[in-house]
């Protein structure tokens, strides 16, 4: 029987990376492989889809078609829509129809499984084998949510990228998944390829490159306060000694955010690009050899480090790691690895220097307890080294990456004096709290009528 490969893909920086996994034989062998674009934006209609940015041609001869989600499920939102249960056989017949798959044997590859349409799409091929792909930091952290074990056992491996030499991923660990490297050369070089396509791109040759993530659209900043993140860029990129300065902003970010950089760029004496094309950072770093990259918490800022052996330096993370709510939240991993590695944009000596951050093998004991606080029941069997690496390692610097609230909340060490750490597991004493409380928000409604 034939096998057909499905890769979903929502940004070309995922596609890059199938397409090096595929390059590097990462994928067997298939009778078919069909990339399936979405398009997960807020406004689909008015942003661009992933085989239509510039790019997308040099990635393009890995797959035999390349079929849309949005317009398979239309009129519904890629990230709003699931199968209702009984509807699955019927999805299944339709899709293989819509993309003529005959009675193919089906292979996923996906990113994100956790939610949709990564989930939709394993949900509606049930049994199909899946792989998931990770292009980010979040590969380091855990899984945002309980998976259903008719998914997550499906699962063969996680493939990534190795931003962080020697960091073990712990995202869908709980199924037992292996993660497997995509070859660094082999991404390198289909970037290589994606850089050479880009003609409209500015003559500049070592500037300052800023990063712009759009932190306010997710609700971490507000607008006003990632415009000021963004002056704050500019100025530490002037005190470095750089007077050309490329600003590279989110592709849905508000254009007056580059007008508020510009007039301060004038105001500092510094000679500030703005860029219009969404093209990736990889592809800059590339054609301009930045001679400095800022962000906030971008996975580019590791790209560039990692993989370009570029200078790097970070702000603005301490905020967001006091700011993310709640602490589950899923961008705390990848905020507290560029927190926890890169120098601190203020800190001239460190970004000059490029002084190394925390230890890999720290960092990874640090994310195991990090990580067991934002999902202790997927992960139960790591509360012995959360618990291990608190009662050790709790100090004014590491205290930023945990809330003494959420230690509280799980029993763990940091949460309360020693002599009261027996109180958050006693249950007798819980059951009081709770009727204390209770007592307490009747009375205050009591008054209030």
């Amino acid at each position: 029987m034939a096998t057909t490969q499905i890769f979903l893909a929502s940004t070309l920086y995922g596609t890059a990376t199938l397409a090096a996994a595929i390059d590097a034989d990462c994928f067997g062998p298939a009778d078919r492989r069909l990339l399936l674009v979405s398009n997960n934006a807020a406004t689909p209609e008015t942003t661009v889809s992933v085989d239509e940015m510039p790019g997308f041609a040099s990635l393009r001869d890995r797959f035999d078609d390349v079929r849309s989600w949005n317009e398979a499920i239309s009129p519904f939102h890629p990230g709003g829509w699931a199968p209702r249960a009984d509807d699955i056989p019927m999805w299944e017949r339709y899709i293989r129809l819509l993309w003529d798959l005959g009675d193919d044997d089906i292979e996923l590859a996906v990113e994100s499984i956790q939610v949709n349409p990564a989930l939709a799409l394993a949900q509606i091929f049930t049994g199909a084998p899946v792989d998931v792909y990770a292009d980010g930091l979040m590969s380091y952290g855990p899984t945002r949510n309980k998976i259903d074990p008719l998914v997550g056992t499906r699962v063969r491996r996680l493939l990534h990228l190795d931003l962080v030499p020697g960091l073990t991923p712990m995202l869908l660990t709980e199924f037992g998944v292996e993660p497997q490297i995509v070859p660094t050369e082999a991404f390198v070089k289909v970037l290589d390829r994606l850089a050479e396509g880009e003609d409209e791109l500015p003559d500049l040759h070592e500037p300052a490159l800023l990063l712009g993530q759009y932190l306010s659209a997710l609700g971490i900043l507000t607008a006003e306060e990632e415009e000021e993140l963004h002056v704050r860029m500019v100025r530490g990129a002037a005190a470095l000694g750089h007077t050309r300065v490329v600003f590279k902003p989110h592709p849905t970010a508000p254009a007056r955010w580059s007008r508020l950089l510009e007039k301060e760029a004038v105001a500092i004496g510094v000679e500030l690009t703005v860029l219009e094309s969404p093209v990736l950072a990889e592809v800059l770093y590339q054609r301009m050899r930045p001679a400095l990259v800022i962000g906030c918490f971008s996975t580019a800022l590791l790209t560039a480090s990692a993989l370009y052996n570029l200078p790097v330096a970070r702000t603005g993370t301490e905020t967001l790691l006091e700011r993310l709510a709640p602490y589950q939240n899923s961008n705390r991993v990848p905020v507290t690895i560029v927190d926890a590695l890169l120098p601190d944009l203020a800190d001239k000596s460190a970004v000059t220097g490029r002084q190394p951050g925390m230890p890999t093998d720290d960092l990874g004991e640090l994310l195991v307890a990090v990580g067991f606080a934002m999902q202790p029941q997927i992960y139960p069997r790591r509360r012995v080294a959360a618990e291990r690496y608190l009662s050790t390692h709790l100090t004014p610097h590491t205290w930023r990456y945990f809330k003494r609230r959420r230690l509280t909340a799980l029993a763990l060490p940091g949460a309360l004096p020693s002599q009261l750490s027996f109180i958050p597991r006693n249950a007798a004493v819980r059951r009081v709290a709770r009727r204390a409380r209770s007592v307490k928000r009747t009375i205050k409604r009591t008054a209030l009528g």
